[in-house]
């Protein structure tokens, strides 16, 4: 039973994804856990009142575990587990691939799109910047192509960063023919590169969370220094091209109370920023969809895009991620 399809009163005895788990204080002074648990539809509270430090022993974040319960959906407190008891997920009772959120498509098919992608790039210095950051067997390249683009909202997934940053430079590839005045090598290799500081603000063992680095100086800071360093390392790189490019990193969230320090104010910043925007709420359509019951075609209000989301118009639809399409996808 998906989370998704989940209704009141339902009784439970099956492996669900721990993805949270906190220790949190009664008010007699005893203890209790909230968790959160879930699979790749989503996540529902659950409560654990006794025994907590057994409870805890079983339910790790990012770890499976075997419940029984019954899943509710209370006035006040809205849907619910309530545990009945924990057990260890023993390894096949459950199948990890409908656990854990990821790509609609195979790794191996995206590296070859951002290798055929890397090599349209014509000049020469950001050639020697791209083929730093993301040569074959670079550390960097190792770190890109696992991790994820988010926590919440969108991609927040193993090789969802890889997923984004693709999508968003063909796409700023595809438009800058379109408009004039577009250094085309400049938005492109921009676009590869807006996200490179999530490598070190988030964490790609479950659960997703950020890291100290993201939380203390936020992804846009580490970004840029981490390109502004290398580019210093590379001889003979032109000041003017090495600013083009940090600037899209500085200014790719778009606005101030946004996070950027500063708003973009070039042509292929501006796209970079229109495109990665785009690419986030699109994202966040896809996470959605993933959760809507069969036979909806609204989901809940969402944060992320400040409305629900409709899926009733025909053809519009993307076909649904199945279990083998994610296991191939993560062996990759």
């Amino acid at each position: 039973m998906l989370v998704r399809d989940l209704q009141h009163g339902f009784d439970l005895d099956q492996v669900f994804l721990v993805r949270e788990a906190d220790r949190r204080q009664r008010r007699d002074g005893g203890e209790f856990l909230k968790l959160v648990l879930g699979d790749r539809t989503g996540g529902v509270p659950a409560m654990v009142w006794d025994d907590v430090a057994q409870a805890l022993e079983l339910c790790r974040a990012g770890s499976p575990v075997h419940v029984v319960g019954r899943y509710e959906v209370h006035q006040r407190w809205g849907a619910q587990i309530t545990i009945l008891k924990l057990r260890p997920a023993l390894a096949g009772t459950y199948d990890p691939a409908e656990l854990h959120d990821g790509p609609p498509r195979r790794v191996d098919h995206m590296e070859a799109d951002f290798r055929e992608l890397l090599a349209t790039v014509q000049d020469p210095h950001l050639r020697r910047l791209l083929d730093t950051f993301f040569g074959e067997g670079s550390e960097t390249w190792a770190l890109y192509r696992i991790a994820p683009a988010a926590k919440r909202y969108h991609q927040a997934y193993l090789h969802g960063l890889l997923e984004h940053c693709l999508t968003v430079a063909q796409a700023v590839s595809a438009i800058s023919a379109t408009f004039p005045g577009i250094d085309r090598d400049v938005a492109v290799t921009g676009a590869l590169l807006h996200d490179i500081g999530k490598l070190e603000a988030y964490t790609c063992d479950a659960p997703i969370d950020m890291t100290d680095e993201g939380r203390l100086q936020g992804e846009i800071p580490l970004g840029y220094y981490r390109v502004r360093r290398c580019i210093e390392d590379l001889d003979g790189f032109p000041e003017e091209l090495a600013q083009s490019v940090v600037h899209i990193i500085l200014s790719h969230h778009g606005a101030l109370e946004h996070g950027s320090p500063v708003v973009p104010a070039t042509r292929e910043a501006t796209l970079v920023h229109m495109i990665d925007n785009l690419g986030g709420r699109l994202g966040s359509f896809d996470r959605l969809e993933k959760q809507l019951p069969p036979g909806q075609v609204w989901s809940g209000f969402d944060r992320a895009i400040g409305a629900g989301a409709y899926f009733g118009s025909a053809g519009t639809s993307a076909a649904p991620i199945t279990a083998e399409d994610r296991r191939r996808s993560q062996a990759a």
